[in-house]
């Protein structure tokens, strides 16, 4: 079958192959025909080392399919079904998922070390336990979420990851209180993502702030009332909050000069929210006076911050009832043998989401 492969970390480009085998099926497992998938940042960050994965792997892990076979003592699936993929399936059974905090569950960690690919030159491992920039993927039964069959696989495959990452930040984790003022610093899927759940919450004032011009007249499509660029955010804190700082910081890009910046566009006793993933020695660093005397609630959210099962369930109601836009924020659309540029479009800024048609 065909899949796009890095060979090593570091590489810029990825490699369509048609001699991948997708193995691992047995108990307890199921194999899904993947139809479509997104290009998510965290999936260039993989390639280039910023987030640890064993190599070489198939990147992709936001992806919408149907199941082609189901292992034993898989219950609640069957062949034919329509799913999406949850790269970070909760076991139900650990310390977290007791406490009622599933996004925090390892099981799903744990299986980004085992290779669920093969060559004939040896093993391949998926990204986030998953790899779906291929055709056929086999995951933990937990990873195949069903959807209605009114979801298209784009749709869903965007559910799967970025817009319920996005939107649960601003929901489940900063909780946006009504007539609030809130920046949102990166504005690609997963930022307007966190646009639309400021807004669904009923912020008086979001802006947007990203470089890429593009991606600012996009935000105000999804309902900031203000787009400027990095450099223009000061300017906006003065107009806009009288230089006191905004309720709600977010910051999504997943580096420390933009952390740090959102703490200090953060108002006295307001909340940054940490949504970007970034590197394991990238350090942001506070003083402990500002840390004490500022009391700014420093908030990070891992995947939305709530339950992932309820938060599917909460996007595909908002996208059905028309409160939230999906399908503008799919704004290219490329098979397979173009992930390549695929990934030009994340890397310039040129794309909210790409959606590659398998």
């Amino acid at each position: 079958m065909r899949a796009a492969v890095l060979h090593e970390i570091g590489q810029d480009k990825l490699e369509v192959l048609d001699d991948v085998e997708a193995v691992g099926f047995g108990p307890g497992k199921v194999k899904i025909r993947v139809r479509a998938t997104g290009l998510c940042h965290s999936d260039v960050s993989a390639m280039s080392g910023v987030l640890p994965q064993p190599a070489p792997f198939i990147p992709g892990h936001e992806g919408a399919g149907e199941i082609l076979d189901v292992g034993d003592g898989v219950t609640g699936l069957a062949q034919g079904q329509r799913v999406l993929i949850s790269w970070l399936p909760a076991c139900g059974a650990c310390p977290s998922c007791k406490r009622g905090q599933t996004q925090l569950c390892l099981a799903g960690f744990m299986n980004a070390g085992t290779p669920n690919f093969k060559r004939p030159g040896g093993d391949v491992f998926g990204f986030a336990g998953t790899g779906t920039f291929t055709e056929e993927v086999v995951v933990d039964a937990g990873c195949a979420v069903p959807i209605p069959d009114d979801v298209p696989f784009d749709i869903a495959a965007l559910v799967g990851c970025g817009v319920t990452t996005g939107l649960g930040a601003a929901i489940n984790t900063a909780k946006v209180e009504a007539g609030s003022s809130v920046a949102v610093i990166g504005c690609g899927g997963v930022g307007i993502s966190a646009i639309q759940g400021a807004r669904l919450q009923g912020a008086a004032q979001i802006v947007a702030v990203d470089p890429v011009e593009s991606r600012r007249e996009a935000a105000l499509k999804f309902g900031a009332t203000e787009a400027v660029a990095p450099d223009a955010l000061a300017d906006a804190k003065q107009r806009i909050t009288g230089g006191e700082g905004f309720d709600y910081v977010f910051e999504v890009v997943g580096k420390s000069a933009t952390a740090r910046t959102a703490y200090e566009t953060t108002r006295r006793g307001g909340t940054l929210c940490v949504v970007g993933a970034g590197a394991l020695d990238d350090f942001l660093q506070l003083n402990m006076f500002e840390l004490f005397f500022d009391e700014k609630r420093i908030l990070p959210s891992m995947y939305g911050g709530g339950d992932v099962l309820r938060s599917y369930e909460r996007a595909i109601a908002l996208w059905r009832a028309g409160r939230i836009d999906l399908e503008s924020l799919i704004t290219h659309r490329v098979p397979l043998a173009g992930i390549n540029e695929a990934l030009e479009q994340m890397r310039t800024g040129a794309a909210l989401r790409t959606c590659i048609e398998i």
